[in-house]
């Protein structure tokens, strides 16, 4: 099958700049959680047993189904949010973002999620503590030099 590539360079352009408004990655989101003002607030949006099982340290944990009636007493409008779910199989964070931005917040939705996340052995933390999981060579090479 021969595919043709009809996308004007412009196009594509426009397209690929659109997606990096609202996506951001877990490694650019672990670089800003570093600084200590990250200048957004991390959201979680999976249910209460997977939250349990691990999140994001510091993560503000606000199911999806939950946003449309929670979101306007718990996040400050002032403040953008980066909202993230399971991994790259899974559409909630792209759901909880799109709730979000319906609602007037600004917000980014970072891809890979927690699936990667923890892959790429950023810390986790659970009633059990704080832990940095092993990374997956496949998915946290020494550079990806992006």
């Amino acid at each position: 099958m021969i595919v043709e590539w009809t996308t004007p360079p412009a196009d594509a352009a426009a397209h690929f700049a659109r997606r990096l408004a609202v996506e951001t990655d877990v490694s650019d989101v672990a670089a800003a959680l570093e600084t200590g003002t990250p200048g957004f607030v991390l959201l979680d949006s999976r249910s209460v047993p997977a939250w349990d099982q691990g999140h994001v340290p510091g993560a503000v944990h606000l199911p999806g189904r939950e946003i449309a009636a929670r979101a306007e007493n718990e996040l400050d409008r002032s403040v953008p949010v980066v909202a993230y779910c399971w991994g790259p199989g899974c559409n909630g964070a792209t759901r909880a973002a799109l709730a979000l931005a319906l609602l007037g917040f600004r917000v980014r939705e970072m891809i890979g999620g927690f699936e990667y996340w923890a892959r790429e052995g950023f810390p986790v933390e659970s009633a059990a503590g704080v832990r940095s999981p092993a990374a997956d060579p496949l998915t946290a090479p020494v550079s990806c030099g992006c």
